[in-house]
């Protein structure tokens, strides 16, 4: 009795250790990818004001596209519409990336694809760093794209774990590593934006470089700290590339087609309750990531928020989501998480109302608390209920194709709502979101219902 107790302790302690782990490599890749985020709208200002030939060409399409569906030109819509499309760009690399990181991390170990993955990062900042040219940007987010897998392999990792409790301990930690590195990753690109600027220098290349550091002190704990979790004798030898088409495919995706084709794949009653979760994991981050991107364009061009004035609202977003997911998410029960999910989508849409219509910063935030109430909630709670089905050798391929299918919403969402902001307003993207949250709602209680069948 006494070795089983000593056992279990020892997996407790193992289990403790990687997820403060997972914290602090999340957390230190979270706060190089969120710097840049108050300094986007200035980012493609500041390419418009040089006259860069790449980014003439690229907003001369735009301009094409205006001109060809009769929109009156308005150069505040226009930088919303082309901000959409350069920010979808690197989420459409994710959708590509995820599924194929997280597959090639159940056949050769979460650790080997974390170290190449951080590795890239460290080349996209790099670029970033030295970018004097809206190509060069644009490489930056390119590279960036394609080795974002951090996200992906740390749930991966949590989702290895053998105990449930862990598990959902650990999502919680993911979450408040994402809570807390946009609370403070914006705030800090904002203000080393501001040092640059006073030094002289281009102001993203403090910030830029910054992000760097963080990358490779992230590389450098990786290498010394991270044991491999994914046990020999659960490799997969027939995980990796496999039928591509199962991997880059949206429909196979969809259907969670690789683990289905593996060699121990769930049940049919649990693959059909995978296809409904991917379908509310898609539609919640479409919808959501909407908001999200338009956000900073939408208090930049009504109340003219500085980058800095953008780095306090991220830093309030970012405090209410850590103390939700810090009290209140880690804290939920197995098989209450469906319930918490529904509660905070059904937040979201007094939430999207409220930002839309606001005329005054009050009303604002208002809005914003409780879109970062939902933020706190959906996605760690989604990945816990996800995580549970597919069997150990499986988990990488179920976290990347869930990973891909919120990496194609996030490269779909910016696009409709920017364009829907650009042709209808702000208004009117936002109240139109908000009625458009029924959907995942409808999904959620299809999840439900198989459930308690």
């Amino acid at each position: 009795m006494s070795a089983v107790n000593k056992s279990a302790e020892d997996g407790d302690s193992f289990s403790s250790k990687v997820i403060y782990i997972v914290f602090v490599i999340l957390l230190l890749d979270l706060l190089g990818f969120t710097l840049i985020l108050p300094l986007l709208p200035s980012i493609l200002d500041h390419y418009a004001q040089m006259g860069d030939v790449v980014y003439q060409s690229l907003q001369s399409v735009v301009d094409w596209f205006r001109e060809a569906v009769g929109i009156p030109l308005e150069k505040k819509y226009n930088a919303v519409l082309f901000g959409g499309l350069i920010g979808s760009l690197f989420s459409l690399l994710q959708f590509l990336s995820s599924p194929l990181t997280g597959a090639l991390s159940d056949r050769h170990g979460r650790r080997p694809l974390l170290i190449l993955t951080t590795l890239g990062l460290i080349s996209s900042y790099a670029v970033w760093a030295i970018s004097r040219s809206f190509g060069m940007f644009l490489l930056f987010r390119v590279i960036g794209g394609i080795c974002k897998g951090n996200v992906s392999l740390c749930t991966a990792i949590v989702a290895d774990l053998p105990c449930p409790k862990a598990r959902n301990r650990g999502m919680a930690m993911i979450g408040i590593a994402f809570s807390l590195g946009f609370t403070v990753g914006p705030l800090m690109g904002a203000y080393f934006a501001i040092s640059s600027r006073t030094t002289g220098n281009i102001f993203y290349q403090t910030p830029a470089l910054l992000a760097l550091a963080f990358s490779v002190a992230d590389l450098v704990f990786i290498w010394l700290m991270l044991p491999e979790t994914l046990k020999k004798d659960v490799k997969d030898p027939s995980s990796g590339f496999g039928d591509s088409r199962d991997l880059l495919n949206p429909l196979s995706l969809f259907h969670f087609t690789a683990v289905t084709k593996s060699k121990d794949p769930p049940s049919k009653k649990r693959m059909q309750k995978l296809h409904v979760l991917g379908l509310v994991y898609f539609c919640y981050l479409f919808l959501f990531s909407g908001l999200e991107f338009t956000l900073s364009f939408l208090t930049h061009q009504r109340f003219q928020f500085t980058s800095m004035q953008q780095g306090k609202m991220f830093f309030f977003i970012g405090v209410i989501m850590a103390l939700i997911q810090g009290g209140y998410a880690r804290r939920i029960k197995p098989g209450h998480h469906i319930r918490a999910v529904h509660m905070a989508i059904i937040a979201l849409i007094p939430a999207f109302i409220l930002i839309g219509l606001s005329w005054n910063i009050l009303m604002l935030y208002s809005g914003l608390a409780l879109y970062s109430f939902a933020a706190a909630i959906v996605v760690p709670c989604l990945s816990t209920l996800v995580s549970d089905h597919g069997s150990a050798n499986q988990k990488g391929t179920v976290m990347g194709i869930l990973r891909s299918l919120g990496a194609l919403a996030r490269a779909l969402g910016p696009v409709v709502a920017s364009s829907v902001y650009w042709i209808a307003g702000a208004q009117i993207c936002f109240l139109l979101t908000s009625a458009s949250f029924i959907i995942p709602l409808v999904l959620l209680r299809t999840a439900q219902r198989l459930k308690e069948e």
